[in-house]
């Protein structure tokens, strides 16, 4: 997982784009939009990111670095 990838999706793509992007990502389609990683689960991950900060800023207001900090802190605890 890597912040700047995940920071880039979220400022360039709707969720609409990234949904799409998930959904292509799954299906071993080419995503129509960029989408960085070194392979497909790490390009997953990133969209998944993406989706679920845009998400959080939206119905909650949350700004980007805070909605970004809750997102890693979830996962530091799924993985511990």
């Amino acid at each position: 997982m890597k912040i700047p990838a995940i920071k880039k999706l979220v400022e360039n793509y709707s969720l609409e784009q990234l949904m799409a992007a998930e959904a292509a990502i799954v299906e071993e389609q080419q995503p129509a939009i960029e989408v960085e990683g070194e392979d497909e689960g790490e390009q997953l991950t990133h969209v998944l990111a993406a989706v679920w900060i845009l998400n959080e800023m939206e119905d909650n207001g949350t700004e980007f670095k805070a909605a970004l900090r809750m997102y890693t802190q979830k996962v530091r605890v799924s993985i511990s």
